[in-house]
């Protein structure tokens, strides 16, 4: 299983490759050497999945990527979000709505189009960004519709924000939504992924390897181990298969090229249901969540 099928048809490359968190540089505007040499390294590998952002700030070095890389840009997923700002509602895209967004940002890639783009957070409103949270999907219709978009989502949007946009009849229903997830965080907001997935909207999961890199100690370290030996494989394979075989895409990074290949040499191998099941249920006697914190973040923004 290397690819999900969207609602849409599209099949979309199972494992990302990530450029923010590790590689986030907002503010700063000079170009990441390292950052380039390693997106060009993971696509040589075969890495085809390579997600974005425009408050990374990474468009450049990506763009520069691919071109290096000499890999055929038709064969490479991308993806980008808009910079929608967080729960404080106080930074956002200089650009005025998501449409003149992408099309900075596809100026910055160098690219004509994008595979996949998200609204990055559910935080907008009339007071704050001009339009509401529908009239922003509308803007990213009008992408999709003018194929500067291929495929359209949304990102870290709780089950009320989703059913915001599905209450008002869209042209095109979101396709995607890419939250935090691990078996420590096995749903960032009450219920999204079984939401999301009863809708037919793939579940996208950035920090799915949390609990071997942010949360150790914790109560997998046996388990994974354990099954460590039984399947041998890496704890890292372990993890990313389960998030797999919970219908969930991983998106994670690396600049270790052994670790690279590791990462995606995790198809030639499954996990028994029972391992998974088991995964799942020690995963939930700890929660550990990197963004977004708290739960007010995702109230309604009053004035």
């Amino acid at each position: 299983m290397s690819t999900f099928k969207l609602a849409s048809g599209s099949l979309i490359p199972a494992i990302g490759f990530g450029t923010g968190t590790k590689w986030f540089k907002l503010g700063r505007d000079e170009i990441d050497e390292k950052l380039i040499t390693t997106v060009a390294n993971a696509i040589k590998l075969g890495f085809n999945h390579i997600d974005g952002a425009e408050i990374y700030n990474t468009d450049n070095e990506i763009g520069q990527a691919i071109i290096r890389s000499g890999v055929d840009r038709k064969s490479l997923w991308i993806t980008d979000k808009y910079f929608s700002g967080d729960g404080t509602y106080s930074n956002r895209s200089p650009q005025p709505n998501p449409y003149e967004a992408l099309k900075a940002d596809l100026a910055r890639f160098k690219l004509d189009y994008v595979d996949l783009y998200l609204i990055h957070t559910p935080f907008i409103t009339k007071d704050t960004h001009g339009f509401t949270l529908i009239e922003a999907w509308k803007y990213v219709e009008k992408l999709h519709e003018e194929g500067l978009a291929k495929n359209i989502g949304v990102s870290n949007f709780a089950v009320e924000h989703i059913q915001q946009i599905l209450d008002s009849k869209p042209k095109y229903l979101p396709l995607v939504n890419q939250i935090e997830f691990s078996p420590y965080l096995q749903n960032q907001t009450p219920g999204i992924v079984e939401f999301s997935q009863k809708h037919g909207i793939l579940v996208e999961a950035y920090g799915p390897l949390a609990p071997l890199t942010k949360a150790k100690p914790g109560p997998l370290d046996s388990l994974l181990e354990k099954l460590t030996k039984k399947y041998s494989r890496s704890d890292t394979q372990i993890l990313l298969r389960w998030v797999i075989q919970k219908g969930v895409l991983p998106i994670t990074t690396s600049s270790n090229e052994k670790r690279l290949t590791e990462i995606l040499d995790v198809y030639n191998f499954k996990l028994e249901d029972s391992d998974v099941e088991e995964i799942t249920k020690v995963g939930q006697q700890k929660h550990f969540r990197q963004f977004f914190t708290e739960l007010e973040d995702y109230k309604p923004k009053t004035t």
